[in-house]
């Protein structure tokens, strides 16, 4: 058994990533922290949880397991999976301090120092794109949620060369209030969100634009600036990206999006392209480990892909598992059938 440690366990995503690893067949928790509720378990924080017990992370050893899971705040991840990686323990950090390649890129976004920069770049953990980094890394940066959703939807087209050289990719995303964790806001209160829809952070204001940004130019090259417009839906879970895309008359594929994604994503167990016709919604993917996606051409050379992940899962915890799995050599779907 690989022994396995998760820090931040009382989170949304802590709470699924310790329901994942509690019943994968090849792991085995060591232990689960919590700053606020060390000495109680995590049942006793969530009904519904496995009974692990809560330790405080300053009495958690990294170095008595394989590897840890950091559900934690940016600016407090790296400085863990550094003493994960200095004790020997394999990383895998869901929060934001390992996704961007560059100290300086991150304290323009985080406005902050990066706290451990060594770490840097990191194996960027999307598998369906970067499977043969991610495959035995010693530490990976599990995606952004938005992320995964955006990258996952244009991903054949900038394979493929089809974009229109310098026309904008726009995303307009829409996330559940889990999204936001659990820690309460005043904008994620019962009472501000029930019947409402808020943008926000719209514009290039959203922390994710550069993480998006860097992995579609690492793929090839985004074609022009990304639009990218958040926004908060009132459900509990789920992301719903509608992706606008111009394809580029002398290389799209006129008439066979279709196959250009089914063929990219043929034997991906966790990518599913729905037939022509049909339209992908939260429905699709909520409570399991996928994306799906529906394509719905507006005219020749003006595709509409719409993208949807269950943020908690796909978009963080079933992810990590992923990743933990292509590390360890395991077949990426264990614990996750």
């Amino acid at each position: 058994m690989i022994k396995v440690g998760i820090y931040g366990a009382t989170g949304y995503t802590g709470i699924e990533l310790a329901r994942l690893l509690w019943r994968h067949p090849e792991a085995q928790v060591a232990f689960a922290t919590s700053q606020s509720n060390a000495g109680g378990t995590l049942a006793g924080v969530y009904p519904t949880a496995p009974p692990l017990p809560l330790t405080s992370p300053d009495e958690a050893d990294p170095g008595s397991v394989d590897a840890v899971f950091l559900c934690l705040p940016h600016t407090a991840a790296a400085p863990v999976a550094a003493a994960a990686v200095s004790a020997g323990a394999r990383a895998i950090d869901l929060s934001a301090d390992l996704r961007l390649d560059s100290p300086e890129v991150y304290r323009q976004w985080y406005g902050v120092a990066h706290p451990a920069p060594h770490l840097l770049p990191a194996p960027y953990g999307l598998p369906e794109i970067n499977r043969i980094n991610i495959a035995g890394a010693r530490w990976v940066a599990n995606p952004g949620c938005y992320a995964t959703a955006v990258l996952l939807a244009v991903y054949p087209l900038i394979k493929a060369k089809a974009l229109m050289p310098s026309a904008p990719i726009i995303a307009d995303a829409k996330s559940g209030v889990s999204g936001a964790g659990r820690t309460p806001k005043l904008t994620t209160h019962f009472a501000e969100v029930a019947g409402n829809f808020s943008p926000y952070n719209i514009g290039r204001a959203h922390r994710h634009v550069a993480e998006i940004e860097q992995e579609l130019n690492r793929n090839g090259g985004a074609p022009g600036p990304l639009i990218f417009s958040p926004h908060l839906l009132p459900v509990d879970r789920g992301i719903l990206a509608t992706v606008y895309a111009q394809l580029d008359p002398d290389n799209a594929p006129a008439g066979a999006y279709h196959t250009l994604y089914q063929e990219m994503y043929r034997d991906e167990p966790r990518v599913h392209v729905l037939p022509a016709g049909q339209l992908a919604t939260l429905s699709h993917a909520v409570r399991t480990y996928d994306c799906v996606l529906s394509l719905t051409p507006v005219d020749e050379f003006t595709l509409i892909i719409v993208s949807v992940i269950d943020n908690l899962l796909k978009g963080a915890a079933s992810q990590a598992v992923q990743n933990f799995n292509l590390m360890f050599g395991l077949s990426e779907s264990c614990g996750l059938e």
